[in-house]
């Protein structure tokens, strides 16, 4: 019996290579409530399915992620859900669009995060990170 990765057919343009397993950036979660209320002080930027906030740290080379929903997202089993969708979404986007030495912290919205198709979720992350790590204008 062959692995299930067998069936899937590898990306255009990679040279008929399978994405890499594991992430060139090496992450780790956020625990700390100072560094989510840090990060909550730094740059945000919201789309339809979910917030980000985003601080640039000088310390590690690594990148950092926090989740969390509050209640008004719905009971217990509406927030996990919610997170779980965000940590995937996450998985998916940051080891290629996020940057090194960044703290991200992701926060699921009432009604949207856990109703939007995939797709959209990761389509929302890509956008805001996008916008995060635009150069940003002077203000006169």
């Amino acid at each position: 019996m062959k692995p299930p990765e067998a069936d899937r057919e590898p990306i255009q343009g990679n040279a008929g290579e399978m994405p890499p397993a594991v992430s060139v950036c090496p992450t780790e979660t956020l625990r700390k409530r100072s560094d989510f209320l840090l990060a909550a002080r730094a740059r945000r930027q919201s789309a339809k399915g979910l917030l980000l906030q985003a601080r640039h740290r000088d310390d590690e080379n690594l990148i950092r992620i926090g989740y969390t929903c509050s209640k008004k997202v719905g009971n217990a089993v509406a927030r996990n859900r919610a997170k779980r969708r965000l940590r995937e979404a996450a998985r998916a986007v940051l080891p290629t669009q996020g940057h090194a030495g960044w703290d991200y912290v992701l926060i699921g919205r009432h009604l949207e995060t856990a109703d939007r198709p995939f797709h959209l979720l990761v389509e929302d992350l890509q956008t805001a990170l996008s916008r995060i790590h635009a150069p940003r204008k002077p203000r006169k």
